[in-house]
């Protein structure tokens, strides 16, 4: 048998969740998940999402009956366990979310989410800021700079838009000096901890929800999306597995 049919290999997506749960385990979060058909009240209601909003439009969710959905993103876990838990806790959670939207390089009807939120009595944006620096520099290897913009989710008040920038020598010559948004966050709206029966007034608590498959593409340059999703095994041939 040829040294390369003995070579194992792994799909970039399983990699890359492998690679975030080890980075965010060393910073003390627990590993969570939930289903992928999920209830209204937890991919929305939970989540401070108005019954007027756009999102629960037959346009941009997977409607499977008067009162469940395919969950539109992976926060819907978030909701979970803050209703399941009391008091300070730390979750990663990496799961499939689905969209019902027009598919082209940048988009796909279905994508993985990466999750994460901490709650406890002295929680910051400052503590977010510190922890996806942390995040981006080991996953994307090298130092990395973090701005916040303001944006607006209904389960977070303030709302940021997260921004990155890789620094130093390696820096890859496609992203070097390049502002680039990765990702929503903000500090958990007092909504949210009132139906999960948190005291808002004694915790506070930071979230964040990103594209697995928009990591990916920046960490290893590719430039379409729905690549990930095709099956095809000179992609995956890629991408051998560790030893």
């Amino acid at each position: 048998m040829s040294a390369d049919k003995e070579r194992e290999y792994i799909h970039p997506l399983t990699g890359a969740i492998r690679e975030i749960v080890a980075i965010f385990s060393n910073l003390g979060f627990e590993v969570a998940s939930g289903p992928e058909l999920e209830t209204e009240h937890y991919n929305f209601d939970a989540l401070n999402v108005a019954k007027n909003h756009p999102a629960r439009d037959m346009q941009d969710t997977f409607w499977v009956d008067d009162t469940n959905v395919l969950r539109t993103h992976d926060t819907a876990v978030t909701a979970r366990k803050l209703e399941e838990l009391d008091g300070p806790m730390r979750f990663i959670s990496c799961g499939k979310a689905y969209r019902n939207e027009a598919t082209d390089m940048t988009h796909e009807a279905q994508f993985y989410q990466v999750d994460a939120f901490a709650v406890g009595t002295d929680i910051t944006l400052a503590h977010l800021k510190g922890t996806l620096e942390t995040f981006f520099s080991s996953f994307l290897g090298g130092s990395v700079e973090i701005r916040f913009r303001p944006g607006f989710f209904p389960f977070v008040e303030p709302g940021v838009e997260v921004d990155m920038r890789l620094v130093g020598e390696h820096v890859p010559e496609r992203l070097r000096g390049k502002w680039i948004e990765m990702l929503g966050a903000g500090m958990l709206h007092p909504n949210v901890l009132r139906t999960a029966g948190i005291d808002p007034e004694k915790y506070q608590g930071w979230a964040f929800g990103g594209g697995i498959e928009r990591l990916c593409m920046l960490k290893w340059g590719i430039d379409d999306v729905r690549i990930f999703h095709t099956g095809d095994l000179r992609f995956i041939h890629q991408f051998p597995a560790a030893k």
